[in-house]
């Protein structure tokens, strides 16, 4: 894990979603996928290589009792509004795909014009919007503090050793529980972390161009996350810190 070099780049228009895709949001996706694709992809694929992983919970922490986690939190109601986990970056990129399709048949149905495709945000964008519209934001709030003037958190983050609940929440939040940034996005920080469209390089950033910078390498195992989760320190919430996990993490 590193800071970003600075580097001026030009990025252009692009949409993205005002939140963390949901539980009940994926879930909309894998039920469509039993039911439309099954004959093509196989009930064993789609359970193995779209659904996610609810054993994350157990097994990416020493010694926790993760089980009820394990057991409800992809698919018991109380959790629909709740942040999708353990989908990795295949599936992230085959749930934007079948998103795609999903809306604009729906769209051409009514006669209207079908929208961009839905994809991964390259490491830029998702910095970009990550700041705001604020020049050299620390956090996508602003800078330099994580706690508001009345002492609340501002983002849903581990501010401190074996302490996780000082945000409001123990483990992940709800979607919208915490301010947006100026642009009207929220938990760009925090919550659960995004993965981006970008092989990740330590050296990537005097390697892309400068318009629309997307980093490449069909090779490299390796994908850039950004934003930080619940369960990390402030640091990686900064909008400036890359990091990465193995694509089918």
């Amino acid at each position: 894990t590193q800071i970003n070099f600075n580097k001026q780049v030009t990025i252009g228009s692009f949409f993205m979603d005002d939140s963390e895709i949901t539980n009940n949001e994926y879930r909309q996706f894998i039920e469509a996928i039993f039911a439309d694709s099954m004959s093509i992809l196989g009930e064993e694929y789609v359970m193995k290589e779209l659904s996610p992983d609810t054993t994350v919970w157990v097994k990416d922490f020493a010694h926790h009792m993760g089980d009820p986690l394990l057991v409800y939190y992809w698919s018991h109601p109380a959790f629909d509004n709740f942040p999708v986990v353990g989908v990795d970056w295949e599936a992230a990129k085959y749930f934007c795909r079948w998103r795609t399709a999903y809306l604009n048949d729906f769209r051409a149905g009514r006669g209207e014009w079908p929208l961009p495709n839905f994809r991964l945000p390259n490491e830029a964008e998702w910095e970009y919007a990550a700041r705001g519209g604020r020049d050299m934001a620390k956090y996508p709030w602003g800078n330099p503090y994580i706690r508001n003037a009345k002492g609340c958190m501002l983002a849903n983050f581990k501010p401190g050793r074996g302490n996780y609940y000082d945000d409001g929440y123990a483990y992940t939040s709800p979607v919208y529980s915490f301010f947006s940034n100026d642009y009207g996005l929220f938990d760009m920080a925090g919550n659960v972390a995004e993965w981006c469209e970008d092989a990740f390089n330590p050296a990537a950033y005097p390697l892309v161009w400068g318009l629309n910078p997307t980093y490449h390498d069909p090779n490299e195992p390796i994908k850039v996350i950004r934003g930080g989760s619940w369960k990390d320190i402030a640091y990686f919430l900064e909008t400036g810190t890359r990091s990465y996990e193995h694509k089918d993490s």
